[in-house]
């Protein structure tokens, strides 16, 4: 088996040494260009990388911490996560961690005066392995605040973007026409691209070609790429975990069926065998009672049984 040259830019490792080292800041700032669709004057020109951990208090908690968090040249945060592995809700992560990187922003400047005017909008980027919005057919989706009557953009700090790769049909380098294309194509099937084909799709980008670079097994260190190699076995080991924990969830499921169904079966046999024993009481007074000379009827009236059992004992 030939292991492909390229490794897994969806891999956290990989993803956080493309789009979130200074020695790279130039594909970032291409990729968020190229995504949002941004044109003069509102293109990023220059991004600063921030603490990616958005509250220290609960920094060891991995809902606290996003993939890359920056600011372009006019203040504005911007969030990349790459988010492999499907998570209920995540879209509604995504709404905290935007509010979170918001509010900090006052928090931050508190010292020095900050006010709610100079607080700055934050873009939300994300690229996923799974299906977030089922309802929608495109793999890339805006989502910004919008006034329901007119549809004017009245509150514009807020913005959301979503690459949903399954979603991404094309497979031939041929069909790719467009950058954000390229960029799909690259997240998807990076690690297992020939040079021949990466030569086809850079064409004359220089940057989706050190983006390729920076995956290049060949540039990275040892001890990266036992980095890398110890967030491929820390997925796994996750995804065992999980595997283990819903068949013993199973097993336990259907354990607890069976003894469910066992107590149930216990439950009425006790009852019936009450109902029975009750029975054969009233049966044992009903013959004293025909022997001291009670009529049936009177016997039926003590006794609750019916008149077909009595005769059957008379």
């Amino acid at each position: 088996m030939v292991t492909s040259k390229f490794l897994n830019p969806k891999n956290d490792v990989a993803f956080r040494k493309i789009f979130g080292s200074e020695k790279h800041k130039d594909i970032l700032i291409h990729f968020i260009n190229d995504v949002l669709d941004l044109k003069e004057p509102d293109k990023v020109k220059e991004v600063t990388f921030l603490s990616t951990i958005q509250d220290p208090d609960i920094a060891c908690k991995k809902e606290s911490i996003v993939d890359v968090l920056c600011t372009d040249q006019y203040g504005k945060q911007m969030i990349i996560e790459m988010q492999v592995a499907p998570q209920e809700g995540f879209e509604k992560r995504a709404q905290y961690y935007a509010s979170k990187a918001y509010c900090r922003q006052l928090n931050a400047g508190q010292e020095v005066g900050a006010r709610y005017q100079d607080l700055k909008g934050v873009i939300f980027i994300a690229i996923t392995d799974y299906i977030v919005f089922p309802e929608k057919k495109d793999y890339l989706s805006n989502h910004v605040i919008l006034d329901s009557k007119t549809y004017a953009r009245n509150l514009k700090d807020f913005s959301f973007t979503f690459i949903e790769l399954p979603k991404f049909k094309i497979k031939s380098i041929e069909l790719l026409s467009t950058m954000i294309e390229k960029w799909c194509y690259f997240f998807k099937y990076a690690s297992s691209t020939s040079e021949e084909d990466v030569r086809k799709i850079i064409d004359s980008d220089l940057v989706i070609q050190r983006a390729y670079e920076a995956l290049n097994r060949f540039n990275w260190s040892e001890e990266e790429l036992r980095t890398y190699e110890q967030e491929i076995k820390r997925i796994m080991d996750n995804q065992a975990v999980e595997d283990f924990m819903k068949k013993q969830a199973r097993q336990e499921g259907r354990q607890e069926g069976r003894q469910e169904g066992i107590l149930i079966g216990q439950e009425k046999g006790k009852i019936e065998g009450i109902a029975e024993g009750e029975r054969k009481g009233k049966i044992e007074i009903a013959k004293s009672m025909l022997l001291q000379g009670y009529s049936i009827e009177d016997i039926v009236l003590i006794t609750r049984l019916y008149k077909s059992d009595i005769q059957s004992i008379s």
